[in-house]
């Protein structure tokens, strides 16, 4: 009788051998791609280590051949060993010059004129010829050795040639000829033979001594060296673009660098030591001519080198044309004429110079600037640090001058030009702060041609003007490829968004440009045109209309907004990384704020004014500073927040300045630092915002307490004696917040009033019944602030325990040898009160009920019996600490055990401390290492139950009240 599975048990079994038919198919597939694959005789590759089919690509085999996993690499034939190919070829190199140098120096004169010309004439030219059959037989790595070989071989046929035919010649002239003819051979040697890599950058490096070898053989002038190197630099940079093969152009672009860098240190060198105007002319047409070559170069370089390339024209324009004028300014003023040619070169904005080149000379204005503003940091950093020598001779009498109450010694009329670049630093960014829309609009042309796809092509959100259109086809149609920094859309006639009128042959979108691929008669985002006249290649003119950038509608970077506003002017929130317009503004404004500070500080010290002129400047300064910080400049402006808050620091940091500065004379002090607290105070009343709030009334609070100190100087008090007195302010701090409650400006006031109160108890320190009396004082207060529900808490503990350490103090002060008698009165009714507490409320704390009445009296007593040579007194503080902790233990009341328990430890180890001395005395020195290391053992074995015994220990103390 046949046996029936049930339907399930019958459907697993079924799946288990599907799975195991699949296994053994995919296995065969597996098999059979690996046989047909080496069955199939190997196809040329493209290129050494090229595997297209690592990337998707199809590979070069039949169309027939199996797939190969993603990544994989196909086998390869046999192939030479390379790496032991190439050593072998260059140490055989190698040899062969030496054997050639060693011949040529050394073997020289044992042959005649003729025999010695016939010999490296034919070794020359045998090494010039066996490159050309060997790349024929396509030995191509030979080929190279011998080419090398015979780039040595032509140098010591030079050498030979100067040694026997034209042994008088000039060392110098002889060689830039040699450099010359070798350099012209060896360029028609590797273009004739294009395949050797070796000829053409050799050729490079032999170009770039000939000019220089020839202007010092003839004993030129530095200016005509100068020359020399700037030819061979745009030779180099010639070479650079337009040269064969990546080595040669590689090499002349580190070549040209360099002879270049050197023309512009020898033309720097020139016109900063000219005599006179004059004279910086001729060096002045030096910088000029390489930044004009830089920009050239820039032109069509990629991204990098076009902004390296600004950088160095802008950085020769401002030495070629400051360099005239600097020549004959003083020594102190010549930094202004510099700084004039930079701020001109802003103008770039306007010009036609690509986007990267612009950017480029913009930085080098910027850098020149920064410069200059950098020259000013070391006045400034005087007139603001300076006034701090008066802190050890305050009061000593005013000083004559500015300069004398500084204490500096600056070269003052070298710094002469200093606040006028602060001031016109600050001056133009105050106006981009002021009129940034303006200026944006100034900028438009340069953030165009940087935006993506844009190039020559008009403004974001710019209108068009009719014929004003660019056809992509009239110029790169046929799929060639842009050049770096045009601005010419690629193939496909892809119009560029924000042109007016752009229009190509058949918008075809770029899949490596996201905004390219505008479709033909549609004009671009953001711009509207007439139909297009100029274009004739592509599909005709675009007819746009005006359009906006919506949100999520794919818009380029610098539109934003609904009517398509660029970044630059706020109409984009996140920019590509791009800093947002608001951002810009308010550093401009902020940067302005402190640039126009730091020049009126300066400018009184480099003119040296009276003393007086110098404090009451300072004071006015940090006035005008705090209005700026109160009412800002536009409550609506972008940015305005930034100026307001770059103006409070710069107001306290001024503030500082003109009190140390005032500390020369006693009525500059009163007079300076009252002024400062009433402009603080009247800062902190008319301020919105919370935290400037706080700000300013911290800085009242602490002019407040400064000038609590000088009255004490006046009244000729010693420090200790004066300490009381500093306590005023901070009694008038609780009081104002008493009355300002939950003000957030209350909680800063008061905890500067509280550092107020610590540094009156740092003076009167040094007297111990003035610290006592300090301390009670200190306890009032903070009993005063106590009396307000949110400051209880803390404040509360804190009365308690100032009150508390001003009777030890005074007990200590008046050497008492038995404090109990003080103490016990305070303690027993203290114990009472929290006892009669603890029956009313049983969840009260035993630290707010027994704390401070056992507290009152443990604590001095075990003071004292840690330096009392009788036993009586620790016996029955030890009593008395044990019967605490028992308590505490039995009543589960947490204060006593902790107080009682630590009173007794204490005490106990001061009692075994002498006996503990002995016996670690009389102990081997190896033993206490062996327990320390044993107890390690002990604690580390049982790891786990000492840290539940600790949580055990914590939770039970924990549940104590």
């Amino acid at each position: 009788m046949e046996h029936v599975l049930p339907p399930a048990e019958e459907l697993a079994r079924l799946d288990r051998e599907l799975a195991e038919l699949e296994a053994r198919r995919a296995r065969l597939l597996t098999r059979r791609a690996w046989l047909l694959a080496a069955l199939r005789p190997p196809a040329p590759s493209a290129a050494p280590g090229w595997n297209p089919s690592a990337w998707g690509a199809p590979g070069t085999g039949r169309p027939d051949a199996p797939a190969r996993p993603w990544g994989s690499v196909p086998p390869k034939g046999p192939s030479a060993p390379r790496g032991a190919q190439n050593v072998l070829l260059t140490l055989g190199g190698l040899l062969l010059t030496v054997a050639a140098i060693a011949f040529t120096l050394v073997s020289w004169g044992s042959m005649g004129i003729g025999g010695r010309s016939a010999v490296l004439a034919l070794v020359t030219a045998g090494a010039l010829a066996a490159p050309a059959v060997l790349l024929k037989r396509g030995l191509t790595a030979t080929a190279e050795a011998l080419t090398a070989l015979a780039l040595v071989l032509t140098l010591l046929d030079a050498y030979a040639v100067h040694a026997v035919a034209a042994p008088d010649t000039d060392g110098l002239g002889f060689t830039a000829g040699a450099a010359a003819v070798l350099a012209a051979l060896w360029t028609g040697y590797g273009l004739a033979l294009g395949r050797l890599r070796l000829p053409l950058p050799a050729a490079v490096v032999l170009a770039q001594w000939p000019l220089l070898f020839g202007a010092w053989a003839a004993g030129a002038p530095a200016s005509v060296v100068g020359w020399a190197l700037l030819a061979t630099a745009v030779l180099d940079g010639a070479i650079a673009l337009w040269g064969r093969g990546t080595g040669a152009r590689v090499t002349a672009c580190v070549g040209g660098s360099v002879m270049g860098a050197s023309a512009l240190l020898v033309g720097l060198t020139q016109s900063v030591t000219a005599s006179g105007p004059l004279g910086a002319l001729a060096p002045g047409a030096l910088l000029l001519t390489a930044a004009a070559a830089a920009l050239a170069g820039a032109w069509r370089a990629p991204r990098g080198v076009a902004r390296a390339g600004g950088v160095v024209a802008g950085l020769a324009v401002v030495a070629a044309v400051g360099g005239v004028p600097a020549a004959a300014l003083p020594e102190g003023w010549r930094v202004l004429a510099y700084v004039s040619a930079a701020l001109a070169l802003t103008a770039v904005v306007r010009t036609g110079l690509p986007g990267n080149a612009a950017l480029g000379v913009l930085v080098a204005s910027a850098a020149v600037v920064a410069g200059a503003l950098a020259g000013a940091l070391p006045g400034l950093a005087a007139v603001l640090l300076g006034p701090v020598t008066l802190l050890p001779d305050a009061w000593a009498g005013p000083e004559e001058g500015f300069r004398a109450a500084l204490g500096s010694t600056l070269p003052w009329p070298e710094l002469r030009a200093a606040p006028v670049v602060l001031a016109v630093t600050a001056a133009l960014l105050g106006s981009a702060y002021r009129w940034w829309p303006s200026w944006a609009r100034i900028a438009e042309p340069l953030i165009a041609r940087e935006a993506p796809g844009a190039g020559a092509t008009a403004a974001p959100g710019a209108s068009g003007t009719p014929g004003a259109g660019v056809a992509a086809g009239a110029t790169h149609g046929a799929g060639t490829p842009d050049a770096p920094d045009s601005g010419t859309p690629r193939a496909g006639g892809t119009a560029v968004p924000g042109a007016p009128g752009a229009a190509g042959a058949g918008g075809t979108p770029d899949p490596e440009r996201p905004d390219a691929g505008t479709p033909v008669g549609a004009a671009a985002p953001g711009a509207s045109g007439a139909p297009g006249t100029g274009g004739r290649a592509g599909a005709g003119g675009a007819a746009g209309a005006p359009a906006a950038a919506a949100p999520g509608t794919g818009a380029p970077w610098y539109a934003g907004g609904p009517a398509g506003a660029p970044w630059y002017t706020g109409g984009a929130s996140a920019a590509r990384g791009r800093p947002a317009a608001a951002a810009l503004r308010g550093a401009a404004g902020a940067a302005a704020a402190v640039l126009g500070w730091g020049a009126l500080m300066l400018a009184g010290a480099v003119l040296d004014v009276p003393y007086a002129v110098a404090v009451g400047g300072e004071t006015v300064l940090v006035a005008g500073l705090l209005a700026l910080a109160v009412h800002g400049t536009d409550g609506g402006r972008d940015g305005s927040a930034a100026v307001r808050g770059t103006a409070l620091v710069v107001a306290l940091a001024g503030a500082v300045s003109a009190g140390l500065l005032s500390l020369a004379s006693e009525g500059a002090s009163y007079a300076v630092f009252g002024v400062l607290a009433a402009l603080f105070a009247g800062a902190a009343v008319r301020a919105r915002g919370g935290a400037p709030r706080a700000v300013f009334a911290v800085a009242a609070t602490a002019g407040c307490t400064v000038l609590t100190g000088f009255a004490g100087r006046s009244l000729g008090l010693a420090p200790h004696e004066a300490a009381p007195l500093v306590l005023l302010v901070p009694a008038l701090t609780v009081l104002l917040g008493a009355g300002l409650r939950r003000d957030p400006v209350a909680a800063p006031v008061e905890l500067t009033g509280a550092l107020g109160a610590l540094v009156a108890v740092g003076l009167a320190v040094p007297d111990a019944p003035f610290l006592a009396l300090v301390l009670a004082l200190c306890g009032v207060l903070a009993a005063g602030a106590a009396v307000r529900p949110e400051r209880r808490p803390v404040a509360g503990h804190l009365a308690a325990g100032l009150f508390v350490l001003a009777t030890w103090v005074r007990l200590g002060a008046s050497e008492v040898s038995f404090p109990e008698a003080y103490t016990l009165p305070v303690t027993v009714p203290a114990l009472v009160v929290g006892f009669l507490r603890r029956r009313k409320d049983p969840e009260a704390s035993s630290w707010t009920a027994y704390g401070p009445g056992l507290a009152v009296t443990l604590l001095p007593s075990l003071a004292v019996a840690w330096t009392d040579p009788d036993w009586r007194r620790p016996l029955l503080l030890g009593v008395a600490a044990l019967v605490i902790t028992l308590l505490g233990a039995r009543h589960r009341l947490q204060a006593l055990l902790l107080l009682g328990g630590a009173v007794l430890a204490l005490d106990g180890l001061h009692e075994l401390a002498p006996y503990v001395v002995q016996v670690a005395g009389a102990l081997p020195r190896w033993l206490p290492p062996a327990l320390a290391g044993l107890l390690l053992l002990v604690v580390g074995a049982t790891y786990e139950q000492r840290l539940r015994d600790a949580r055990r220990l914590r939770d039970a103390l924990g549940r104590m009240r």
